[in-house]
């Protein structure tokens, strides 16, 4: 277990994908048989291209009508994304209706990072991507489930991730407790700086609703300047 889950760690596997040729009708099937609202549209090699979604289906079913030309259009031309918009109207294969470029991820990635990308560019799934090539994909409900995790689960995460193995401090001068996802931490550090990792890194603990931390320190490091260097002696004067 890992303290900071990663994409790979909560990415569906193998996962669906079509071909830019496949027909429109049979990527409609696949979404309502599978249950799923998109799916990559990659090529022979296994790169991503795109993805076609339930909201590219809705575009086509809103029609012509739904579409906002720009004042003028008939001297300048259409906007970039009315032509985008008239092509996925017209579309009859994964490739023609496909909303491209893919907004994709690698599966080493956290999973707060992937969850950050969803809601900035307001999309529901990422791929995830490996060497180029289509591995997976994370959806909105795979970060979800990250906070299925036992009260058990994340206090050993805490102790054993977090304090251990991240911040190379000894957990059994730490009291940590969770209860329904609420983690309460309390001990003392050294250095200000290092009770202040303690609480943010707790934090990102996928699983982790809220977090109490309260430890103490003895030394204020943040103030503290690097040692002034001579001009003629930028490394420093020995």
């Amino acid at each position: 277990m890992i303290a900071v889950l990663t994409v790979r760690d909560v990415m569906t596997r193998p996962v669906r994908s079509v071909g830019v040729e496949t027909p429109l009708k049979e990527v409609a099937r696949l979404l309502v048989d599978t249950g799923i609202s998109g799916v990559p549209v990659v090529d022979a090699s296994g790169s991503v291209l795109g993805v076609v979604s339930e909201a590219d289906f809705l575009a086509k079913e809103q029609g012509v009508q739904a579409i906002h030309h720009r004042r003028l259009a008939r001297l300048f031309g259409e906007t970039q994304e009315v032509r985008a918009q008239l092509a996925k109207l017209a579309a009859r294969s994964a490739g023609e209706a496909m909303t491209t470029p893919a907004v994709t991820i690698g599966p080493a990635r956290p999973i707060h990072e992937a969850a950050a990308t969803m809601i900035e560019r307001r999309i529901n799934r990422l791929p995830v991507v490996e060497d180029g090539r289509l591995v997976g994909i994370v959806t909105r409900a795979d970060l979800v489930r990250a906070y299925l995790r036992t009260d058990q689960e994340l206090e050993q995460t805490i102790r054993e991730d977090v304090l251990l193995h991240i911040l190379w401090l000894d957990p059994a001068t730490f009291d940590v407790s969770v209860r329904n996802g609420e983690a309460t931490v309390t001990g003392s550090v050294e250095r200000r700086s290092t009770a202040e990792m303690v609480e943010e890194t707790i934090k990102l603990v996928p699983g982790v609703v809220n977090a109490r931390v309260d430890v103490h320190w003895s030394f204020d490091d943040r103030d503290l300047q690097p040692p002034s260097r001579h001009p003629e002696f930028p490394f420093g004067m020995h």
